[in-house]
């Protein structure tokens, strides 16, 4: 991986797989703390965020730390972008100072794409745009390892703003190279009729009931009101149709696993009652960010 890691889409299933395995490795025991490694020690990360973030720009920081790296993290409102200066000439600027790896999120879709061309300093996609969000995915097909040992044929329900968001896109991408059947539920004007042809197994339904039905895992999505150009949803009005209630997991199998992948709007897209059941795995994912995104980081700087 030394190019980085710009998408899963572009990844075989076996390099999917070395990363979910090395993952592992990087859990803590129960009971137990992170392990601290010094496979990375004398290298630098930048964290380099234009857009907000909690989970995943804090997760990569101690998953660098954890490894042994520097790591020094920039946002937008930090840099000299607030100043005029373009993205290519912040990023030039930041290769001159000859990082060994940048994590980067951006919100135009392709922007680690397109820098990774001009930059021989490997780049890890942290979010770009509606476009992708690798370690996302990566991090949710562990959480679901986890409860249920293989992906294999599952059924998984992803549902919300799907036209919006790069953590669908990522995880259809990483579903399907292992026969997931993928399900994609939400309003018409959220579910893009293309993207049932991003992969194969993926069907699309505007009804949460039949999305429910008999799937192994839910996976809910933020609604992205930052990106929606068109009058949203009034809170209340989505959440009767495409909020996840009690009622609605009897559908789904009796071990049946939630994830989300924060941050959660209560009472919009999920309810307390479900968010915080046995059969949520939200926090799982959270604690999961960390050993995947050591993987990652390993993968791309270690070699």
């Amino acid at each position: 991986m030394k190019r980085g890691l710009l998408d899963i889409e572009s990844l075989r299933r076996e390099e999917i797989e070395a990363i979910l395995a090395r993952s592992k490795d990087f859990q803590p025991a129960p009971g137990q703390t992170f392990k601290r490694f010094d496979t990375l020690r004398g290298r630098t990360v930048v964290n380099l965020f234009f857009e907000a973030s909690t989970r995943t720009r804090t997760s990569f920081e101690i998953a660098a730390k954890r490894l042994g790296a520097d790591i020094v993290s920039i946002t937008a409102a930090g840099s000299s972008v607030t100043k005029g200066e373009s993205l290519v000439d912040t990023l030039n600027t930041l290769g001159a100072m000859r990082p060994d790896a940048i994590v980067m999120r951006h919100a135009a879709s392709g922007a680690p794409h397109f820098l990774s061309r001009y930059l021989p300093v490997p780049i890890v996609n942290a979010g770009d745009g509606t476009h992708e969000h690798p370690t996302q995915a990566l991090l949710d097909a562990r959480t679901i390892l986890d409860r249920r040992g293989s992906l294999e044929g599952l059924r998984i329900a992803i549902i919300g703003d799907i036209a919006h968001s790069r953590v669908a896109r990522s995880n259809i991408f990483l579903l399907s190279k292992f026969g997931v059947q993928v399900v994609l539920c939400g309003p018409a004007s959220l579910l893009p009729r293309e993207l049932g042809r991003l992969a194969p197994g993926v069907t699309l339904t505007t009804h949460m009931e039949t999305a429910l039905r008999d799937v192994d895992v839910i996976m809910m999505l933020r609604v992205q009101l930052e990106r929606q150009h068109e009058a949203a949803f009034p809170a209340s009005e989505y959440f009767r149709f495409y909020g996840l209630r009690p009622d609605h997991i009897q559908l789904s199998k009796p071990d049946a696993v939630v994830l989300h992948p924060g941050p959660i709007n209560r009472g919009r897209e999920i309810s307390s009652e479900v968010a915080d059941s046995q059969r949520s795995a939200i926090l799982n994912q959270v604690e999961n960010g960390i050993a995947v995104r050591m993987a990652v980081l390993e993968a791309v700087l270690a070699a």
